[in-house]
């Protein structure tokens, strides 16, 4: 441990030494490039155009230079004279004569194609030809190698340092498991501070998430218990109020049917009244047995026009909008569809927008949107109370407690819109306030894309 220790702190210390040592000489390379190309400009000022542009003058001017080395050349870039080189080759190529021929002056700093040793060029056009004045300079990593070894004493010390922080650390090593067990103790996540210590670190956080999670399932069970128990009351609360009630107008007038009192109009008013009933326990039942049946569907999903959908509910239930005399609002999108099965949507579409009219106060309205992404159903009905939201979606439960009918239904329909948006893996969300009104959503996105994905992959 103590080696790897050592290594490690050497490695990132010498690392950071070298990388700032290269850039500080890029720093430097271009900070001195850039200081000599202003004093060449200023070298340019000793000129004179009205002297004779020979190797004489060259010679001469580079001696008032301190030596600078200086090249006339015509204006196309053809050799006149130079002070240290007789190569007559053009220079019309070069980046600094070619840039001056362009712009009027020009600078560049590289290897010399004729000397082979580094230069600073600034190159300047006047009415008669070029003037180009060069200063020796040093390459980049000829700079770096100059700081060669001030940078190996750096790295040499670097090593002593290191090698002592190590054996400073070494007396702290206990003090990671020391923390391991007191993390343990406490029932903490722990986290090993070296790879020694990862197995016991997560033998540790295993055995405290098996802990935690024993603990998270009993309480979960129990509270699955408290609401079992509850919807079980629910249950058998408004189904004894839902079936006694149909059940006493049955009996009553099939009792006085039988007696032979009623006859004439009354007789038909009571049949039609035992008919009604007796369709309004069949519902009942129905919706028991379809509640029921949903978790064991496993029916292949297909392509469904939701659009389509959407308009034939509002068209049907448009009788019962208009004896409620509310406003409808809706915008349903053309071409939406969904991976999904006819009777589910329309089961979903079908009781949310049902509640919207029978919950809603009279002369209200209900606004409905579907798009590729969204069905939401927005009601100024009479609203959810807070402490209830959280059980709209259980079975039998109902917002209206007054069991008097008046606004129909069992308290099934969003128990089997959440079963089958869970079943879809569409998202159901509510928001509501009381006598302000209600909004219902149902996201599509995600699940609808990974649908897609899978159909395309399975393709």
């Amino acid at each position: 441990m103590k080696k790897r220790i050592m290594w490690l702190c050497f490695a990132i210390t010498a690392l950071a030494l070298i990388v700032f040592s290269v850039i500080s000489t890029d720093v430097y390379y271009g900070n001195s490039i850039e200081h000599t190309q202003n004093y060449l400009r200023a070298y340019m000022g000793i000129f004179d155009e009205t002297r004779t542009l020979d190797t004489a003058y060259a010679e001469e001017l580079s001696e008032a230079l301190d030596g600078a080395r200086v090249t006339f050349l015509t204006t196309d870039g053809a050799f006149i004279a130079d002070s240290e080189d007789e190569d007559d080759a053009s220079r019309a190529l070069r980046p600094e004569v070619r840039e001056a021929m362009e712009s009027g002056e020009g600078f560049d700093a590289r290897s010399s194609a004729t000397m082979g040793e580094n230069f600073a060029y600034y190159c300047k056009k006047f009415e008669s030809c070029l003037v180009r004045i060069a200063v020796r300079t040093d390459s980049v990593w000829g700079i770096y190698l100059d700081a060669l070894p001030a940078v190996i004493c750096f790295l040499v010390a670097d090593a002593l340092l290191c090698l002592l922080l190590t054996y400073l650390m070494t007396g702290f090593m206990l003090r990671p498991m020391e923390d391991l067990v007191r993390g343990a103790a406490k029932g903490e996540r722990v986290t090993p501070t070296c790879t020694e210590l990862e197995p016991v670190a997560a033998l540790i956080n295993r055995m405290n998430a098996e802990g935690e999670k024993r603990m998270l399932e009993s309480r979960a069970e129990r509270e699955q218990v408290i609401r079992a128990q509850q919807s079980k009351d629910e249950f058998i609360a408004n189904v004894t109020h839902e079936m006694n009630t149909p059940l006493t107008s049955i009996r009553g007038f099939a009792e006085l049917l039988a007696s032979g009192s009623l006859d004439g109009e009354r007789a038909r008013k009571a049949s039609a009244t035992i008919l009604t009933q007796s369709e309004r326990l069949q519902n009942l039942v129905a919706s028991i047995i379809n509640y029921s049946e949903i978790d064991s569907e496993d029916l292949p999903v297909y392509e469904v026009d939701a659009s389509r959908i959407a308009r034939e509910t509002l068209a049907a239930l448009s009788p019962e909008i208009a004896e409620r005399k509310l406003v409808l609002l809706s915008e349903i999108r053309d071409g939406v569809i969904l991976q999904s099965r006819h009777e589910r949507v329309t089961e979903i579409f079908g009781n949310i927008i049902r509640n919207a009219i029978r919950y809603n106060r009279e002369g209200g309205s209900i606004s409905v949107l579907l798009t590729q992404e969204e069905f939401t159903v927005s009601d100024t009905g009479i609203g959810i109370a807070k402490e209830d939201l959280g059980r709209i979606f259980d079975r039998f439960f109902t917002v209206d407690k007054s069991h008097n009918g008046k606004n129909g239904g069992f308290g099934l329909g969003l128990s089997v819109v959440r079963k089958l948006c869970v079943k879809q893996g569409w998202s159901l969300t509510v928001e509501s306030e009381p006598d302000v009104g209600s909004t219902f959503r149902i996201g599509f996105s995600e699940a609808e894309a990974a649908q897609k994905k899978n159909i395309k992959n399975e393709k």
